[in-house]
C-alpha cells in the first residue's frame, strides 16, 4: 500500500464571457465551490497549461468562441493507501468525478509519494 499524488485535467465550460481572465476565474471558482460543497477541500484546483505549438512555451489552457469558453483545469489530490498507480488513479477519478458530475476528467499523471516514517 502506498500514497500517490494524482494529477487530473478537467474541461470546464463557461458561458457568456468575453475575456480569458474572466473565464478562468469563473471556472476555477465554480469547480472550487462544487468540490468544497462535497467537503473535498483537499483537491487543488488551478488553470491548466498548454504548450504553444510554435515555440513550446506554456500558456493558460483556455479558449473563447462565441462568448463561450472552454477552460482546462488542473486538479491534484493525494490518495493514501492505494494498491498501486492504477488503483490510486481510479480512486481519484471516482472521488473528483462524483463531485464534478458531467465534467470531462482525465488522469494525466500519478506519482508515488514517499512515506514520512
Amino acid at each position: 500500500m502506498g500514497n500517490y499524488l494524482v494529477a487530473m485535467e478537467a474541461a470546464w465550460l463557461v458561458r457568456d464571457v468575453e475575456e480569458i481572465d474572466d473565464a478562468i476565474g469563473v471556472a476555477v471558482s465554480e469547480a472550487g465551490k462544487r468540490l468544497n460543497s462535497e467537503d473535498m477541500d483537499y483537491v487543488e484546483v488551478e488553470v491548466g497549461a498548454t504548450g504553444c505549438p510554435a515555440c513550446g512555451e506554456p500558456f493558460d489552457s483556455a479558449f473563447i468562441a462565441a462568448d463561450t469558453a472552454l477552460v482546462g483545469l488542473a486538479l491534484e489530490m493525494e490518495v493514501f493507501n492505494a494498491d498501486g498507480e492504477e488503483h490510486a488513479s481510479r480512486i481519484a477519478k471516482s472521488e473528483v468525478g462524483g463531485a464534478l458530475r458531467d465534467v470531462p476528467l482525465t488522469v494525466v499523471e500519478v506519482v508515488e509519494v514517499p512515506d514520512d516514517e
